[in-house]
């Protein structure tokens, strides 16, 4: 598969600050469809708090 350029442009999440590297993995039909809202209770705020401060204007 390597031969074929499967992962070329993978990004090793751990390898970056946080663990955390902005990266798309959907095809472009998908990348912009929600799959999770987090609910207004104090466990799911925390959560939103964290996927704002990794992807920003994203979420």
């Amino acid at each position: 598969m390597k031969e074929l350029g499967y992962g070329d442009k993978y990004k090793y999440s751990h390898d970056f600050p946080g663990n955390f590297v902005e990266q798309q993995f959907l095809p472009d039909e998908l990348k912009k469809t929600g799959f999770y809202k987090p609910g207004n209770n104090p466990a799911e705020i925390k959560i939103l708090e964290r996927l704002k401060a990794w992807w920003g204007k994203r979420f």
